[in-house]
C-alpha cells in the first residue's frame, strides 16, 4: 500500500476493498461467543485511528448508533486488538504488504536506509522516557526503509531516553525475517546509516547479515579525519615508495587518529619508523 509520490501517509482508514485484499486474509476469528456487533472492517479502522492518535482506549472517539449510544464499547475493540496481536496477525499483515510491494516491483533495495525517530508524548503513556538530546519526553523507534521510503521491517520501539545504536542490532533480525518471508536477497546490499550508529558491534552485526555498512561519520569525527589527513601524508618523491613496499597505507597518529598518508607528519608513529 504505497502512498503517493509526494510522500507515504500513515493510513487511518481502509476502504472495504483494501481491507478484504490486505488485512482480512490474515485475521484470526473467534470460534465461540457472540458475534461482534460491528464488522471486522470497522473494528480494524478503529484500531488504526487509535494507533494514529495515540490516545487512551477509553478516549477513542466512537460513533453513535441510531439510539444515540456508542455503537461498540472500547473494551471490545481492545480485546480484538490484543487477540490479533497475540495470534501474530499484525506481523502477517505487515509481511503481506511488503510482499505485495515486492510482487508489484515497487521496492528498491539497492540501498537500505536505517534511522531512528523520537515521538513526543505530552500526556504520558507506555514506553516513555525523556530524551536529553531532543529535549522531549516520548518514545523512539528504529526502522529500515528502501529507496522509495517504504518501511520494510517492523519497528523496534524503546523509551525516548534510550540510545539508538543498540536498537539497530535488534532491528536487523526482523529485517532478515521479512526478507526471507518475502523472497528478496539482502546479500551485498548497502546499509546507509547516520554516524550515531558507527560502532564496531553494529558494523559486525551488519556484516554477519551479509550486508555492507555505509555509515556517515558525525561532524566531529569527519573533522578529526580531515585534520589527520592534512597533517599526515607523504610526498610521492620521497616516502610513498617506502610505504607501498612496507605494506603500510594507513597508519595511526599518537592521538589515535587515522593517518591517510600524503605529506609526512611528525605526529604519525607509523611514518616515523620509515
Amino acid at each position: 500500500m504505497a502512498g503517493s509520490q509526494r510522500g507515504q501517509a500513515i493510513p487511518t482508514q481502509l476502504s472495504l476493498a483494501q481491507f478484504e485484499a490486505f488485512v482480512l486474509p490474515h485475521l484470526s476469528r473467534g470460534s465461540r461467543g457472540p458475534a461482534p456487533k460491528l464488522g471486522l472492517h470497522k473494528i480494524f479502522n478503529y484500531i488504526l485511528r487509535l494507533l494514529y492518535m495515540g490516545c487512551q482506549w477509553k478516549e477513542l472517539p466512537i460513533e453513535k448508533d441510531g439510539e444515540g449510544r456508542p455503537e461498540i464499547h472500547h473494551t471490545r475493540i481492545y480485546s480484538a486488538f490484543r487477540r490479533w496481536d497475540v495470534d501474530g496477525c499484525m506481523d502477517a499483515i505487515f509481511t503481506g504488504s511488503v510482499l505485495r510491494l515486492h510482487q508489484d516491483n515497487l521496492l528498491d533495495i539497492t540501498v537500505i536506509h536505517g534511522d531512528g525517530t523520537t515521538t513526543a508524548a505530552k500526556k504520558g503513556g507506555d514506553n516513555i522516557g525523556f530524551s536529553g538530546h531532543k529535549k522531549v519526553k516520548g518514545d523512539k523507534v528504529v526502522a529500515f526503509c528502501d529507496r522509495n521510503c517504504n518501511v520494510i521491517a517492523p519497528f523496534v520501539s524503546a523509551p525516548g531516553n534510550r540510545n539508538e545504536s543498540p536498537l539497530l542490532r535488534e532491528t536487523l533480525p526482523k529485517l532478515r525475517r521479512i526478507a526471507k518471508a518475502v523472497g528478496f536477497d539482502l546479500h551485498g546490499r548497502n546499509v546507509s546509516l547516520d554516524g550515531v550508529y558507527d560502532c564496531r558491534p553494529n558494523r559486525k552485526a551488519i556484516f554477519n547479515q551479509g550486508m555492507i555498512p555505509n555509515i556517515n561519520p558525525t561532524p566531529v569525527a569527519a573533522k578529526h579525519q580531515s585534520e589527520a589527513a592534512s597533517r599526515c601524508s607523504i610526498p610521492p618523491s620521497s616516502k610513498s615508495g617506502s610505504i607501498r613496499s612496507s605494506g603500510c597505507s594507513v597508519g595511526k597518529t599518537r592521538s589515535g587518529a587515522c593517518c591517510f598518508g600524503s605529506i609526512a607528519s611528525a605526529s604519525c608513529t607509523t611514518h616515523l619508523k620509515l
